[in-house]
């Protein structure tokens, strides 16, 4: 089912929203303008209830689609399309067994850490997100969990995972790789001899939260990014300790 919007009350967050709209009149052009303008119209909202076996869209890219508090999904199927600023998961948020068919690129998508998630699948591209239990993070980091999921059918590129058992998530394989215990391994991945700028990337580690417990990384957009390739990438991961790929 669609997720239907409602009227948008006015509230904290839709005056924070009013804000980045007046900046994107200044800074930005006239169609992001407008399109932040159709972000205060409506909200679509599933909180304190549980549903079960639904296929549930959230494509409306005029829409604020609020997840929680306090709402299970269980053996859905969560079809996203929508930046990460349009969708807002609250604490208390569980999902059971849902799989997750992100249809636009989801960037920098933080509030997974609001989330309990065990035994979801994820699939379509994900960069920058934080997963699991981020003590640093905010207010409400206690209701953050992942747990047996399955990225193994996702491309991952600079996503985080906090707090968590890495032995029960099935992760991306190649061209994604993952970092296990990136923050202890910083300094050896420094010292490694890089191919391109790409050594910049692992600097990044050595200032991990401590939460961290790994960190995946894409190497074809590392290497796009790092002018080089990902077979060169690869050639120096060859050579190292706790990475799987």
């Amino acid at each position: 089912m669609a997720v239907q919007p409602i009227p948008l009350v006015p509230n904290e967050f839709q005056r924070a929203v009013e804000r980045l709209v007046r900046d994107m009149k200044w800074k930005g052009t006239p169609r992001e303008a407008a399109e932040g303008q159709q972000m205060l119209a409506t909200k679509a909202v599933l909180k304190n209830r549980e549903i079960k076996n639904e296929r549930l869209e959230l494509t409306d890219k005029g829409s604020l689609y609020f997840l929680g508090p306090e709402l299970t999904l269980s053996h859905c199927t969560v079809v996203l399309k929508v930046s990460a600023r349009s969708l807002l998961i609250r604490e208390g948020t569980r999902f059971i067994d849902c799989t997750f068919e992100v249809k636009k690129e989801l960037k920098n998508h933080q509030d997974w850490v609001f989330a309990s998630l065990k035994g979801c699948r994820f699939k379509g591209r994900l960069s920058g997100c934080e997963f699991g239990r981020w003590p640093d993070y905010s207010e409400g980091w206690e209701h953050g969990s992942i747990d047996a999921c399955d990225f193994s059918e996702a491309h991952l590129d600079g996503c985080r995972f906090h707090g968590c058992d890495m032995s029960t998530l099935q992760l991306p394989l190649w061209p994604c790789f993952t970092i296990l215990d990136p923050l202890r391994r910083g300094p050896e991945l420094v010292a490694r001899q890089w191919p391109g700028d790409v050594g910049i990337a692992m600097k990044g580690h050595l200032r991990e939260p401590p939460s961290t417990v790994a960190v995946t990384w894409s190497a074809s957009v590392l290497a796009k990014e790092g002018g080089t390739t990902p077979e060169a990438i690869k050639a120096v991961l060859d050579q190292c300790e706790g990475i799987v790929y």
